[in-house]
C-alpha cells in the first residue's frame, strides 16, 4: 500500500507581520514550519502505516529550503521524501499548486501505484483549502475532505471508511480507493521523533524534481503562467473599539430578547438584516 502525504512549509503565522506600506506579508526573519493542519495528516499516515505496513511518501513544493519539512516528516516515520523546487513553480496560486502537485502524484503512481492522498484541510497561511480537493479532480480520486479520523480500510478489498465532521454532526462514509483524504485537527497528535528516523531524516537523500522530472510539459500550466488568481491586497484588520450593548436584562420571555435583538440588529446592521429579510427593502 502507496500512501502520498502532501505538506506544505509556511511561516509561522504567530510571528507574521504585513508591512505598513506594501501590505504585503514580512517574511523576512520569520521561522519556517510544517503547516499544523499538515501534521496531522502525516499523522493519519504512520497510525495506516503502523496498521498495514503501508509506504509514506511525503511531497511538497517550494525552493531549497523546503527540504527541512520534510526530514522532519522523516524523522517522525515516513519512508521518502519528494521535493518540487523549479523556478518555473514560483508564484503559484492553488490552481497551479494543484496541478503540479497531481503530476508529481501520476509520476510518483508510475513507479508504485498511489493508494491513498493525505493532506491538511487548509495551510494556515492560504485558508483557501482548495489545494486538496483540486488534486483529487486532477486525479480523478474520491474525496473525503474535514475527516476526523479514518476508522477502517481495507488494502485488499481497496475500501476505506471515515468520521467526517459536518454542521450536523459526524458522517460516517466508506467509499472505494484510490481516494484523497483532508485531515482535520484534533483527531491525533503527531508522534515524537524517534533516535533511529531522525538519523535517518539527516543521511537519506531528498528526491528533487524540477518541472520536467515532474513531467510537466505545459508551463502554462504552472507558476505565475498558471495562476489566474490576483491578490489586490493583503492587510491587518483594524480592532474595533466600540462599546457592546446590554439587552435583555429587564426582559422576561426569551421571545422579548429574540425581538429586540432583531431590532438591533435591523437599526445596526440594515442591509445586512434586509438580507436576512428582517426588514423591509
Amino acid at each position: 500500500m502507496h500512501i502520498v502525504v502532501c505538506i506544505k512549509q509556511v511561516p509561522d503565522s504567530a510571528q507574521i507581520r504585513v508591512h505598513p506600506v506594501t501590505n504585503t506579508i514580512m517574511r523576512q526573519g520569520v521561522p519556517a514550519i510544517i503547516n499544523p493542519f499538515d501534521l496531522f495528516a502525516i499523522e493519519e499516515a504512520l497510525q495506516l502505516k503502523d496498521r498495514y505496513g503501508a509506504r509514506v511518501t511525503v511531497l511538497t513544493m517550494g525552493p531549497p529550503q523546503a527540504e527541512v519539512a520534510l526530514r522532519k516528516a522523516v524523522a517522525y516515520g515516513a519512508d521518502e521524501m519528494v521535493l518540487l523546487t523549479d523556478r518555473a513553480f514560483a508564484g503559484a496560486d492553488t490552481l497551479a499548486t494543484s496541478y503540479a502537485l497531481a503530476q508529481a502524484i501520476r509520476k510518483l503512481g508510475e513507479e508504485e501505484p498511489v493508494d491513498l492522498v493525505l493532506t491538511g484541510k487548509q495551510t494556515i497561511d492560504g485558508d483557501t483549502a482548495q489545494v486538496g480537493p483540486g488534486i483529487a479532480r486532477r486525479l480523478d480520486l474520491q474525496l473525503l475532505t474535514y475527516v476526523s479520523a479514518i476508522t477502517d480500510l481495507d488494502p485488499g478489498g481497496k475500501t476505506i471508511e471515515v468520521q467526517r465532521r459536518s454542521e450536523g454532526g459526524v458522517q460516517v462514509i466508506r467509499t472505494r480507493l484510490p481516494a484523497l483524504v483532508t485531515v482535520l485537527e484534533g483527531g491525533s497528535t503527531i508522534r515524537f521523533a524517534t533516535m533511529p528516523n531522525m538519523f535517518r531524516a539527516e543521511r537519506q537523500p531528498v528526491q528533487q524534481w524540477n518541472r520536467e522530472q515532474a513531467g510537466i510539459d505545459d508551463v502554462g500550466k504552472i507558476g505565475l503562467k498558471g495562476s489566474p488568481t490576483v491578490v489586490s491586497k493583503i492587510f491587518t484588520p483594524r480592532a474595533g473599539n466600540r462599546r457592546a450593548k446590554m439587552i435583555g436584562a429587564e426582559m422576561g420571555s426569551a421571545g422579548e430578547v429574540a425581538s429586540a435583538v432583531l431590532d438591533l440588529l435591523g437599526s445596526e446592521h440594515p442591509r445586512f438584516a434586509r438580507e436576512l429579510g428582517l426588514a423591509a427593502p
